[in-house]
């Protein structure tokens, strides 16, 4: 296996010509304090309360065993987190993540909307994740069009504390979203993406990348993940029935429509609008 070197890390004052070229090099980028802390001490602080209410193993993908040692029988995973604080919220409206989910993702569609936002508590003793590609939860649209498929799904990777190698941070596979094969995975060398309170790890849908081994005996390592994805696509979160038109009343129409309370309006792109529920937001943009 080839040896590499660790992911390049740019600090949040970074321009987005600085930025571009080394996720579309390397399929991910360490965005140093790309969230201010007091919205992630906020998060952390929620997060640590409602976990709680939840078993180490009990998330669960909806895919029988396999989903079950996807998400890990130490780790705890949850998501509705504007139930919890709104500081989720306001990381909806984090301008540098959304000039590069724009960059990234609006060459395929008019619009995108959040995937998942999920808080991962990974346990002491939890082996490593299997390697693997976001833009694969897509698998017919992928598989169709690879090596030369699109950019669909966006991800970011985000510290609520000191998130290190020995604890479990994400671990990457630099390139391997341009290479050939889409199964390829079994000899890949990845590196870790250790990160600070703040941090986020930014990276492309069709890097192979997984959660690393906790390799303390009784510490966690507490990260939270939040994705986008083009909104021509069915997210993994129904946030469109989780959260009500009440509660999002409030919010900014970016984050309205990211939480699935606007139609999906394909211009400049072609193809009809969808979600009509929601139609009249497509006037109003």
């Amino acid at each position: 296996m080839t040896t590499l070197g660790p992911l390049e890390r740019l600090p949040a004052s970074s321009s987005l010509e600085q930025i571009l070229p080394i996720l579309e090099r390397d399929g991910g980028v360490i965005i140093e304090n790309m969230f201010p802390r007091s919205q992630i001490e906020a998060i952390r602080t929620a997060a640590d309360q409602h976990s709680r209410d939840f078993a180490p193993g009990s998330a669960t993908q909806g895919l029988g065993e396999d989903g079950a040692a996807f998400v890990g029988a130490n780790t705890i995973r949850f998501s509705s987190l504007g139930k919890l604080t709104p500081a989720y919220f306001q990381m909806l409206d984090n301008e540098l993540y959304e000039s590069i989910a724009d960059a990234v993702l609006l060459p395929t569609c008019g619009s995108y909307w959040v995937n998942t936002a999920q808080v991962m508590y990974i346990g002491p003793g939890e082996p490593a994740q299997v390697l693997h590609r976001d833009g694969n939860n897509w698998w017919e649209f992928v598989s169709r069009t690879w090596p030369d498929s699109p950019e669909i799904t966006l991800s970011a990777m985000i510290g609520l504390e000191d998130v290190t190698e020995e604890l479990g941070a994400t671990r990457v596979v630099p390139g391997s979203h341009r290479w050939g094969e889409l199964s390829r995975f079994a000899d890949a060398d990845s590196v870790p993406a250790e990160l600070g309170p703040g941090d986020a790890l930014v990276y492309s849908g069709q890097v192979l990348h997984g959660g690393g081994a906790n390799r303390t005996d009784d510490r966690w390592r507490r990260a939270m993940h939040l994705s986008f994805v083009a909104g021509w696509l069915t997210p993994e979160e129904a946030n469109a029935n989780d959260y009500t038109t009440v509660e999002l009343a409030e919010q900014s129409p970016r984050v309205q429509r990211l939480l699935g309370h606007r139609s999906y309006d394909p211009r400049p792109h072609r193809g009809g609008g969808l979600w009509l529920k929601n139609v009249k937001a497509i006037e109003e943009n």
